[in-house]
């Protein structure tokens, strides 16, 4: 058996560590999730689940969406939250831009729901640029009171 020590470097990068091991880092621990279709990279936004006695809360982190841009749907035991954001024409053709950052995007997030959620009673609102979807589990999932029972 070999002994290997330890010693943590406190947040800090090491000056050794090689360019391609800090890159694949970074590339992973990005504030957004990454995904890739058609060869090509997709932001996903970061979703937290919350779990509490009557059911789960999932917040989704995506401003500068409208509440129309996004599409909740279930289906059996797969909760589908997906949201597109596309670039509008305008008519007005006085105006011609030099730089153009802007990006639209879309994205899909699939979340398979375990069986003491109540598909029929999903709720979702979207707030200050984040979508709270409420999952409420089924009666019999929810905790229930001590009760004594008689000895006959």
């Amino acid at each position: 058996m070999n002994l290997i020590s330890f010693v943590p470097n406190n947040g800090r990068k090491i000056a050794t560590a090689p360019v391609f091991e800090s890159m694949f880092n970074e590339f992973f621990n990005s504030d957004f999730p990454v995904s890739f279709r058609n060869g090509s990279t997709q932001k996903s936004p970061a979703v937290n689940v919350v779990e509490s006695a009557n059911g789960y809360r999932l917040e989704v982190a995506a401003p500068g969406l409208a509440k129309e841009d996004f599409e909740v749907k279930v289906d059996k035991d797969q909760l589908t939250i997906s949201a597109k954001k596309t670039e509008t024409k305008s008519e007005d053709n006085s105006e011609k831009y030099t730089r153009k950052e802007f990006s639209f995007f879309e994205f899909k997030r699939n979340f398979h729901l375990p069986e003491t959620v109540d598909t029929t009673n999903i709720k979702a609102n979207y707030e200050n640029g984040v979508l709270h979807v409420t999952l409420e589990k089924k009666p019999e999932a929810k905790p229930q009171p001590a009760r004594v029972i008689e000895i006959g």
